[in-house]
């Protein structure tokens, strides 16, 4: 009963500040706070305000809704358990992939040594793909220029 009341006068209101806009000729807004403003009395109506405080006001439906926090709780514990096991194998098993293919090249070789093109293989010149050297002497005299 007093959630009637309640959304009744809040749709009261509603109306009342719709017919203050409506008298400043400001009709679309005018249109849409009284359009908000019968939401409330619309729900009583259908019902749903009703439906909504016995839900709220009985303790078996709020246990119901702890019993589903708490399922979520242990699922996302238990992805997050069964994660974290199934990352540090697969992280054990790239470390010492890692490791193996590190120890095949030489110490000292560089990081373009470590690829295998098709000039490496057969001894010809390099494939038209390779990137030409780059010429740093604009760059330099811009930073030049700069006093960098």
């Amino acid at each position: 009963m007093l959630a009637e009341t309640i959304c009744s006068a809040v749709s009261a209101a509603g109306l009342g500040i719709a017919a203050v806009t409506a008298y400043r000729r400001r009709f679309l807004t005018a249109t849409r706070i009284a359009a908000y403003s019968l939401v409330p009395v619309g729900l009583v109506m259908t019902g749903v305000v009703e439906w909504l405080s016995g839900i709220v006001f009985q303790p078996s439906v709020w246990i119901g809704f702890g019993l589903l926090g708490l399922a979520w709780v242990l699922l996302a514990t238990t992805r997050a358990v069964e994660r974290r096991r199934s990352g540090g194998e697969r992280g054990s098993a790239r470390a010492a992939r890692g490791g193996a293919a590190r120890e095949a090249v030489a110490p000292a070789a560089s990081a373009p040594s470590l690829g295998t093109g098709a000039g490496a293989r057969t001894g010809s010149a390099p494939s038209a793909a390779a990137p030409p050297a780059e010429d740093f002497s604009d760059i330099e005299a811009i930073l030049k220029k700069h006093g960098i």
